[in-house]
């Protein structure tokens, strides 16, 4: 009896089942992109999942980062500030995250210091083991039940990644957390993902196996061992190398995955399928899925397929001030790559640093000026993302006012659109010292200004921040209809300055029109330029809400701006033709097959 009831009780109401993804040898390894691919082959099989980043640095969240640390800061729907990696989950999952999700050292010690401050602890000498590990397992069990999906179903998987790499002091506390909760919720509902690097010297060509030898050893004398080691590597896995590797890591053969460089990332989940991962789950963590993932997967190799074969071209000319790293605009660049691949365009982003168009760089170094005009005045469009600082605004509004006066299609978001206010203050309007106050409090035309609400004295969680509602005014207001002729969006924000409402009329009487505003019609959240073939401004970020086979409206408009496309496209009532498309069956990704229009309504 007992055993039918455990039966019962283990399909009827099943555990939480917790996938683990650590990294060795070195960071930035691809563990963010291992994580998401796990997630998505396990959501193809009709399972609900949730995702958690732990970074174990001390910051409350990643709000005040420079973006030359840990690459951009990804904004959630209720204004948290989280790592770029939860935009991976996000995007690959196509799910909505909290601040929750994104667990810091900062989060637990606050946490726990806020809790003995209360007297929770009756009196006892509050210590890493047990309150602080403790608190570690107590925040993933409740975040892991909270549903993430539209439909608020409780997830059934949640997969956690582990940031740094094992054997940094900071993650300690979270490795013996994680030691403790494999006991705690048993061996079938937990699993340990080791994602590894395999190096081939080009001195010898040979694939080495030591550094991941020694991760897995560290790992497993700190409590964890690993189920999966997942192993990056240049190219494929040698099956000597595979074997090797499982005899010195105490797995089976199938146990190690490679994950080679590959054309996309689109592929990785597919490489992850091809070698039996989802077969692995269904018997270590007994779970109540078909073996074989179906329509979204299918969705994932026609991506794959289709950027790989892609033939026309076209160019963005990205002008921001933290071009050097490429992950301080992460969701800038794949919004992009998510709109050309709508198009069947390949994408060339061509990076500009903004201080470069300046003035001063002509004097001090020519070259550098002319090389970075080039790139500008070669590209199809121009897009300036957000940013805060002085530094490279001139740059910027040059690059603004080149993309005006030549109708070459322009999209600025946040400070993009505030600066695209203030070159047509100075250019058109005649203002010559219009301005924001961020950068020069005492100008006569301040066009941009600081929000009533912002709190100077502290910098983090201060913005507006989070998930806003903006209301087109205009229905003749192309973006709208690039919405789908909704009435209204709600996108993610995270600005502290605003376009000075006082100043609207002289700006719509010499034609730049704010198309959208807030709920109560102060705040400008979207310009746009009559008589121009594409020049769009946004306060908001709709980067954050782009995913892969739903690009957001702003950049599908730059997009087809920058291809020609725009006007056959709102013509014929914003529909993509057929070779445009993704394929909605499961058979062949050709062109020529049964394709399904591609509709966007709203994001």
């Amino acid at each position: 009896m007992y055993l039918f009831i455990h039966f019962i009780m283990s399909r009827f109401c099943p555990k939480m089942k917790y996938i683990l993804v650590t990294g060795g040898v070195i960071s930035g390894i691809g563990k963010g992109i291992i994580a998401s691919s796990v997630g998505t082959i396990l959501k193809s099989c009709g399972l609900h999942v949730t995702a958690i980043k732990i970074d174990p640095y001390i910051n409350i969240d990643a709000g005040t980062f420079s973006p030359y640390e840990h690459g951009e800061v990804f904004v959630l729907d209720d204004g948290g500030e989280v790592d770029l990696d939860l935009g991976n989950y996000e995007r690959f999952l196509d799910i909505r995250l909290t601040k929750d999700n994104n667990l810091t050292t900062g989060k637990i010690y606050q946490s726990v210091i806020t809790k003995e401050r209360r007297g929770d602890y009756l009196g006892k000498t509050v210590q890493v083991v047990p309150h602080i590990t403790d608190a570690i397992q107590e925040w993933v069990m409740r975040q892991a039940k909270v549903s993430v999906d539209d439909d608020g179903v409780e997830p059934q998987v949640c997969v956690i990644e582990l940031g740094g790499t094992v054997g940094d002091i900071e993650s300690m506390p979270f490795i013996e957390a994680f030691r403790q909760f494999q006991f705690k919720v048993k061996r079938e509902n937990f699993c340990n993902i080791h994602v590894s690097l395999v190096p081939q010297p080009s001195t010898t060509g040979e694939q080495k196996t030591k550094p991941t030898q020694n991760s897995v050893r560290e790992l497993r004398g700190l409590g964890l061992s690993p189920d999966l080691i997942v192993c990056r590597c240049s190219t494929p896995l040698d099956t000597a190398v595979k074997e090797k590797i499982s005899m010195f890591c105490h797995v089976e053969p199938e146990q190690v995955i490679c994950i080679h460089d590959v054309s996309s990332l689109y592929r990785v989940p597919l490489l992850l399928e091809d070698q039996g991962m989802v077969e692995y789950f269904c018997r270590r963590l007994d779970l109540p899925i078909e073996k074989r993932p179906h329509r979204m997967l299918t969705k994932w190799k026609e991506m794959s397929d289709r950027t790989d074969r892609l033939l026309e071209h076209t160019s963005i000319a990205l002008v921001g001030k933290y071009t050097k790293l490429s992950d301080s605009y992460a969701s800038v660049i794949k919004a992009l790559e998510h709109s050309a691949l709508a198009i069947n365009y390949k994408l060339e982003v061509k990076y500009i640093d903004s201080a470069d168009l300046e003035p001063s760089t002509q004097q001090e170094e020519p070259v550098k000026y002319h090389e970075a005009w080039q790139k500008l005045c070669s590209a199809n469009g121009v897009l300036v993302p957000g940013g805060f600082g002085v530094r490279g605004t001139e740059g910027k509004i040059q690059a603004i006012r080149w993309a005006r006066q030549q109708k070459k299609p322009f999209l600025g978001i946040c400070l993009g659109m505030q600066l695209a206010v203030c070159e047509f203050a100075r250019n058109v309007l005649g203002w010559q010292d219009a301005n924001s106050t961020e950068f020069d409090p005492e100008t006569k035309h301040p066009v941009v200004i600081d929000m009533p609400e912002h709190n100077p004295g502290q910098m983090g969680g201060t913005m507006r921040l989070g998930k806003r509602r903006t209301i087109f005014n205009s229905t003749s207001s192309i973006l709208r209809k690039l919405y789908g002729d909704v009435e209204h969006v709600d996108e993610r924000h995270r600005h502290r300055f605003e376009v000075n409402p006082e100043l609207k009329h002289h700006f719509e009487e010499k034609g730049l029109r704010f198309v959208g505003q807030d709920l109560a019609g102060k705040r400008m959240e979207v310009i746009e330029l009559e008589d121009h073939p594409y020049f769009v401004g946004v306060q908001y970020h709709p980067e954050f809400t782009s995913r892969p086979i739903k690009p957001s409206p702003p950049y599908f408009g730059l997009l087809l701006a920058a291809a020609a496309k725009l006007q056959s496209y709102l013509i014929k009532g914003c529909r993509l033709s057929p070779r445009d498309t993704y394929s909605d069956c499961s058979g062949s990704s050709s062109p020529d097959s049964e394709l399904s229009d591609l509709k966007f309504l709203s994001v």
